[in-house]
């Protein structure tokens, strides 16, 4: 089942989903410009073979609700990310507010 639902961090509009599969749920909070999402992400691929693309991304492990996420801290992050400022350990929450 995919669970589509508008989410507002100080003011500003993103999208969660979820998407339960398996023995897993992937999970992700996204705008326009980027998202955050669980362990499922492949930051190194994004990195090296979509370089290209200037993906904004970051990955939190470990997570198993959206409210997980968005206070977890990153894990990793893609060089498009870093960019705007969103480095490893923030907050998932924080670095959306980064993707204005």
């Amino acid at each position: 089942m995919i669970h589509m639902t508008p989410l507002l961090i100080d003011g500003e509009s993103f999208t969660a989903i979820s998407v339960q599969l398996p023995k897993t749920t992937l999970l992700a909070v996204a705008n326009e410009k980027g998202y955050i999402m669980c362990g499922a992400l492949d930051v190194a691929l994004l990195n090296e073979k979509l370089k290209d693309r200037g993906i904004v991304a970051a990955r939190a492990i470990g997570v198993r609700t959206i409210d997980q996420l968005l206070e977890a801290p990153l894990e990793s992050v893609t060089v498009a990310a870093e960019q705007l400022g969103i480095y490893p350990g923030m907050k998932g929450k924080d670095a959306l507010l980064r993707m204005k």
